[in-house]
């Protein structure tokens, strides 16, 4: 409904309640996950005492899963109050911020996308030295060593190409000089699992390397998890692909929603402004 200059209400453009309330619904739900995410991070880093000491977040060498939850969040918390406020208030500055937000992270995930199908080996290289780096910071975070014992449990694997990358950890590498009782052993994720038993032995990789390599397969899986990530990239690529393409097509379907909402908005101030 617009104002004319004589005081009188008539009806012109409308905005469409029927986008406006669905971009509003979506991005509260979308907003609520990502206080949720935030929320989980900053309690997991006041356990671990970060937020007392914040110092600490430079001294883990390896990467903290926590940092997951904070950056997710964080953008789910912006995208979320952009488009929940916008669409509300017909805000268009926060409407038009929505879809450029949302255009750039679709961009993101496309270039990254095309550069990992083109760059297969150094992406492989670089999970390598990922997973490696991790290893030696195995023992110094307790969310990153649930983290690595998930993955080497999920995917039956052990090390970044083998159980010997389990040589970098100065818990379990085979010097001479080392003094742990992990010494030439692997963490019990790597172990592979006998259905007889209901309590997990997070002893069983103990010693398991000073033994022959045949011997090693019958305790442990000598699979590296990067060639497991592969093969599981394979196995499983028609769902993957299927995942990608679901979420870039409701990032498009997001932008486009904004848009028309901004036109729509846009529209109806000129028509009030110009009768």
């Amino acid at each position: 409904m617009c104002l004319s200059m004589s005081g009188k209400h008539f009806k012109g453009h409308e905005v469409s309640c029927c986008i406006k309330y669905f971009i509003f619904g979506f991005n509260i739900i979308f907003w609520l996950l990502g206080v949720a995410f935030l929320g989980i991070g900053l309690w997991a880093w006041n356990e671990k005492g970060v937020l007392s000491n914040i110092s600490s977040i430079t001294d883990l060498g390896g990467f903290d899963p926590v940092w997951l939850f904070l950056v997710t969040g964080g953008v789910m918390f912006i995208l979320g109050f952009a488009g929940c406020i916008g669409a509300l208030r017909e805000n268009t500055l926060l409407l038009k911020f929505f879809s450029v937000f949302l255009g750039i992270i679709f961009f993101l995930e496309l270039t990254a996308g095309v550069l990992a199908f083109v760059f297969k080996d150094w992406i492989k290289d670089q999970l390598n030295f990922f997973i490696n780096n991790n290893i030696r910071a195995y023992r110094d975070d307790i969310d990153l060593q649930n983290l690595i014992d998930f993955t080497q449990e999920y995917w039956e694997c052990c090390g970044a190409f083998g159980a010997d990358d389990w040589n970098l950890n100065i818990y379990f590498n085979c010097t001479d000089t080392n003094p742990s009782r992990e010494k030439c052993g692997v963490p019990f994720s790597c172990c592979t699992k006998d259905p007889a038993e209901d309590v997990i032995n997070t002893q069983c990789g103990y010693d398991v390397r000073a033994k022959t390599d045949a011997e090693q397969k019958t305790y442990i899986h000598v699979k590296g998890c990067v060639p497991q990530f592969e093969k599981w990239l394979q196995d499983n690529l028609t769902v993957v692909a299927g995942i990608f393409i679901g979420v870039a097509l409701l990032q498009i379907f997001g932008i486009c929603l904004a848009q028309n909402l901004v036109s729509d908005i846009e529209a109806v101030r000129a028509s009030c402004l110009f009768t």
